[in-house]
C-alpha cells in the first residue's frame, strides 16, 4: 500500500481559537510528544501578531525550547514579512503562508484583497530566497460560505501563480468542510495535471462528516500528504459553524486499518489524544480515542447460569 505523510498542525490550527491559554510548557510538552509519533511535520506555531492571535504569543519561546527530532519537519505559519523575520531567526524549517482563493474569505480573515495578499506573500517569497522550504496554503478551495461555490479554474490560477513562483508546496484547504468526495477527487486530479512537480497536501474539516470520506477520495487519486489535528480541534473563526478540523487519529486509524503505511505510532498518538481534553479544559471531537482501535477487543460478558 502507498506510503501516507502526516503534517500535525493541533498546536498551531487547533489551539489559535481556544478561549484560555494554554501553557507554554504544556505546548512544548505535546509538541515533544508527537514528535515520537512518527509525523512527517509537525505545524508548531504561528508568527502572526501577539496582538490578532494571543494564544501563540509564545511563538519564539517555543520553537526555541522544543526537542527537534530528526525526520521531522518543524513548520510554523507566516503571515508577512516581519513574521518571516521572526520564524528565520526561530530557525523555522518550513514556512507555511496562507491566503485565501475566495476574495470575500480573504477579506474577512486577512483584511486584505486577494492581489494584496499576493504581493505581501511575493515580498516573503523573495526574503527567503531558497533558504527555506515554503509551502502555500489555498484557503477555501472546495467552497466559501460568503460566496458558494469556488470555481476550480480559480483554483488552478492561484495554483500555478504561485507555482511559478517556486515554492516547494501547496495546501489544498478546505478550510470551511464544505467539500465533498466527488469534488475532492475532480480538484485533485485537475491540479495534478496541470501543476506537475508541486507537492500536494490535504487540509481538510470534518464540519459536516465529510472529512475521512475526503481523505479517502484523495488516497483513491493518488494524494499522499494531509493535515490534521489531534483530537479534531481547530476551525475557522471567519466561518460561522466551521469548527473542527479532520481528526488526526481517527484519519490515521482508517488508513491503517486499510493497509496503509502512516509511519504513525498510532498507540503512542491516541496517548496524547486521551490527555488533550486535561490540556484544553472541554472534551475534544475525536472517536477512536473515546472508542479505541477497531483491534481492541474486550471480553465476553459472563452470561448467567441456566
Amino acid at each position: 500500500m502507498t506510503r501516507i505523510f502526516f503534517n500535525e498542525v493541533v498546536t498551531r490550527d487547533g489551539f489559535q481559537i481556544e478561549p484560555n491559554f494554554i501553557p507554554t510548557d504544556e505546548k512544548i510538552a505535546l509538541i515533544d510528544g508527537l514528535s515520537e509519533c512518527g509525523y512527517a511535520k509537525i505545524e508548531v506555531t504561528s508568527f502572526t501578531s501577539p496582538k490578532a492571535i494571543p494564544m501563540l504569543r509564545d511563538a519564539e519561546e517555543v520553537m526555541g525550547r522544543i526537542t527537534r527530532v530528526p525526520g521531522v519537519e518543524y513548520t510554523v505559519l507566516v503571515p508577512n514579512l516581519r513574521g518571516a523575520e521572526r520564524a528565520m531567526e526561530s530557525r523555522a524549517d518550513e514556512f507555511n503562508l496562507v491566503m485565501s482563493v475566495s476574495e470575500t474569505h480573504n477579506l474577512a480573515n486577512l483584511r486584505m484583497t486577494r492581489e494584496q495578499s499576493w504581493a505581501s506573500l511575493t515580498d516573503v517569497v523573495r526574503y527567503v530566497d531558497g533558504r527555506t522550504p515554503i509551502n502555500v496554503s489555498l484557503s477555501t478551495s472546495f467552497g466559501c460560505p460568503m460566496e458558494g461555490d469556488v470555481p476550480q479554474a480559480e483554483v488552478l490560477r492561484w495554483a500555478q501563480r504561485f507555482a511559478g513562483l517556486g515554492v516547494r508546496g501547496l495546501s489544498i484547504c478546505d478550510t470551511t468542510g464544505m467539500a465533498h468526495p466527488k469534488q475532492v477527487a475532480q480538484l485533485m486530479e485537475t491540479l495534478q495535471q496541470h501543476v506537475p512537480h508541486i507537492e500536494f497536501t490535504l487540509h481538510f474539516h470534518n464540519t459536516r462528516g465529510m472529512g475521512l470520506a475526503n481523505v479517502l477520495a484523495s488516497v483513491q487519486v493518488g494524494m499522499t500528504r494531509f493535515d490534521g489535528s489531534l483530537g479534531g480541534l481547530g476551525g475557522c473563526p471567519y466561518a460561522p459553524g466551521a469548527s473542527g478540523n479532520m481528526c488526526s487519529e481517527d484519519a490515521i486509524h482508517m488508513l491503517d486499518a486499510m493497509g496503509h503505511d502512516t509511519g504513525i505510532h498510532l498507540d503512542k498518538l491516541l496517548q496524547l489524544a486521551r490527555r488533550l481534553p486535561q490540556v484544553v479544559g472541554h472534551d475534544v471531537p475525536g472517536q477512536v480515542a473515546k472508542a479505541g482501535r477497531i483491534t481492541d477487543l474486550h471480553p465476553a460478558p459472563s452470561c448467567p447460569a441456566a
